[in-house]
C-alpha cells in the first residue's frame, strides 16, 4: 500500500477507495446514503471507487462500482482498498479489519449518539443505558483507530476534538504532525446538488387533495424524528390558518427512508395533534412514505417556504440539518429554530428567519412574513440563489478528495491499532438486560412490546444487526 508521501514526491494514482454506508442506497435515500453517493461521485474522477451498502444497494453508476456487502464479502472489498471511508462503527461488526493494512477515514457528520439520547427521552427502556454504553464504546473505537476524520461544521469539529482528546488522539505525535489538527480532522459539510431542480411530475399542488394551485405551502422537507419539534409548527400553522385560509403545511415523510427505523413517536404525536386541532387533511398533511430521491424536486418546487423546528438540546447544537441544503437547492426562504450550525448562516446571509425554540408567536410571525410579505420573500429568494452555489458538493468534498489523493496513516497509528474492539461485550449487555426483564415478568405485555420497540428502533440496535446474527445462534439458558 502507498504510505505517507515524503518531500515533494507524490503518491502514484489512482488510489483505490471503498466508501461504506449502513444506509440504503436506492431510489429512497436519507442523508447518510446521499452523502456517501455524492462522495463517490466526487472521488470517481480521481480514484477507483467502490460504494458499498450494508444491506441494500439498488443504484448503478458508470463511474464506480455500487454493491451491498457485509461479513467476508465486505472484508474482501476492504482488502482491495487503499482507503476505507466509514460512517458508522464498523469495527464492532467486523473486527477483522484490524488485520488489514488500509487507511481509514471516519465521517462524523451524523452525531447519532445524541440522536439516540434524545429519542430515549420519549420511550423509557431498561436496555437504554446499555445501548448508549455500546454506542459510546463503538464511537470511541472509531475515534481510536481511524486515520483521518471529517465532520460537517466547525462546531462539530470542536466537539469531536474534545472526544479525540479523551481517547488519547491529541498527543505529541499528532500535534507535532500538525498543531491545527487539520491533518487529523477537517470539514466536509453536506453539499447542495450542482444541477438545479427540474420538475418531472406534479408534487403536491393539485395532486394532494386539499392543497390547491394557489395555496401557500410550508414544507417540512424530510422525516419526523424524535429530536425535532413538529408540534410547535403544527400549532403555529393551525393558528395562522384562522387568518390565512390558503396556508398549508406538508410533511414530506412520516418515516425514515430506511424501513428498519420505522415510525418514531414524534411522528405519531404530530399526526395526533393535527387531528386534535381539526387541521389534519385540511391545513396539515402527512406524506406516509419517503419520496424517491429523483422526485423530491417536484415537492420542493411546489413549496413557498422551507421550515425546520427543533428543541433546545445537544443534538440540535451539533447537528447539520441536511434538509436545509435542499431548501437552498430549491431557492426557498428558510425558517429555522435557533441553536444549530445553520443559525448564523441564515441570519448573516439573509436567507430567512431564525426563531427561538419553543416560541410559537415568533414562529408564527416568521412564517407569516416569509409567506405573505412580498418584499421579504423576494429578498430571501435572491439571497438564497446567490449563496447556494457556494455550498456545492465539489466544495463540500474538497478535504476528502484531497486526502484520498494523497492518503496517509495517522501520525500515532502505530500506537492505536494495537487495541482490541470491546463493543461486543457491551452489546451482549443490551440483550441480557432485555432477557432479564422477560424472566422477571416485571412488565405487562404492552409495556414489554413498547420497550422492545424502543430498543429495536435505536441506532445501536440497527448498527449491531450483524452481531445479532452471530450471537442470536447461541443457546438460551
Amino acid at each position: 500500500m502507498q504510505q505517507r508521501a515524503t518531500g515533494n514526491k507524490p503518491l502514484a494514482p489512482p488510489q483505490k477507495v471503498v466508501i461504506y454506508t449502513q444506509e440504503v442506497l436506492g431510489e429512497r435515500m436519507a442523508g447518510p446514503g446521499i452523502r456517501a453517493l455524492r462522495f463517490a461521485e466526487a472521488l470517481a474522477p480521481h480514484a477507483e471507487v467502490r460504494l458499498i451498502a450494508q444491506a441494500t444497494a439498488d443504484l448503478s453508476s458508470e463511474d464506480f462500482f455500487v454493491g451491498a456487502a457485509n461479513g467476508p464479502a465486505l472484508l474482501d472489498h476492504v482488502r482491495w482498498a487503499d482507503v476505507l471511508v466509514i460512517q458508522s462503527p464498523i469495527f464492532a461488526q467486523e473486527p477483522e479489519i484490524f488485520d488489514i493494512d488500509v487507511i481509514i477515514v471516519c465521517d462524523l457528520y451524523d452525531p447519532f449518539l445524541l440522536e439516540e439520547l434524545q429519542q430515549g427521552l420519549y420511550v423509557q427502556s431498561t436496555g437504554q443505558e446499555a445501548a448508549a454504553a455500546w454506542t459510546v464504546g463503538a464511537v470511541n473505537d472509531m475515534l481510536r483507530y481511524s486515520d483521518y476524520f471529517i465532520c460537517a461544521s466547525e462546531k462539530q469539529r470542536d466537539m469531536w476534538i474534545g472526544q479525540l482528546m479523551s481517547v488519547g488522539r491529541l498527543n505529541p505525535l499528532t500535534y507535532r504532525d500538525d498543531p491545527s489538527l487539520r491533518r487529523l480532522i477537517d470539514l466536509a459539510p453536506f453539499g447542495v446538488d450542482a444541477e438545479p431542480p427540474v420538475r418531472t411530475a406534479g408534487g403536491v399542488r393539485g395532486v394532494v387533495e386539499g392543497i390547491g394551485e394557489n395555496d401557500k405551502i410550508v414544507l417540512w422537507g424530510g422525516g419526523i424524528y424524535d429530536w425535532f419539534d413538529p408540534l410547535i409548527l403544527i400549532r403555529a400553522v393551525a393558528e395562522l390558518s384562522k387568518r390565512h385560509a390558503d396556508i398549508r403545511l406538508f410533511f414530506l415523510a412520516k418515516q425514515h427512508a430506511n424501513p428498519v427505523h420505522g415510525v418514531m413517536k414524534m411522528a405519531v404525536d404530530a399526526q395526533k395533534l393535527a387531528d386534535e386541532l381539526d387541521v389534519l387533511g385540511s391545513v396539515v398533511f402527512f406524506n406516509e412514505q419517503w419520496v424517491r430521491h429523483a422526485d423530491r424536486a417536484n415537492y420542493f418546487l411546489d413549496a413557498d417556504l422551507g421550515v425546520s423546528t427543533h428543541l433546545d438540546h445537544l443534538e440540535t447544537r451539533f447537528s447539520f440539518r441536511t434538509r436545509l441544503l435542499d431548501y437552498l437547492w430549491a431557492g426557498l426562504p428558510i425558517v429555522n429554530s435557533a441553536g444549530d450550525a445553520f443559525e448564523s448562516v441564515i441570519v448573516e446571509r439573509g436567507l430567512g428567519a431564525v426563531v427561538l425554540p419553543g416560541d410559537q408567536l415568533q414562529l408564527e410571525q416568521a412564517i407569516e412574513k416569509f409567506l405573505y410579505d412580498d418584499a421579504a420573500v423576494a429578498a430571501a429568494r435572491s439571497n438564497v440563489r446567490d449563496f447556494a452555489p457556494s455550498l456545492g458538493w465539489q466544495s463540500a468534498s474538497k478535504a476528502l478528495v484531497s486526502f484520498c489523493l494523497d492518503p496517509y496513516h495517522a501520525a500515532d497509528a502505530r500506537h492505536n491499532r494495537a487495541a482490541r474492539v470491546t463493543a461486543l461485550a457491551a452489546h451482549s449487555a443490551v440483550e441480557q438486560a432485555r432477557d432479564d426483564e422477560v424472566r422477571r415478568g416485571s412488565l405487562t405485555e404492552a409495556e414489554l412490546r413498547e420497550r422492545i420497540r424502543s430498543l429495536e428502533a435505536s441506532t445501536s440496535w440497527r448498527l449491531t444487526a450483524p452481531l445479532r446474527a452471530i450471537t442470536g445462534r447461541r443457546g438460551r439458558g
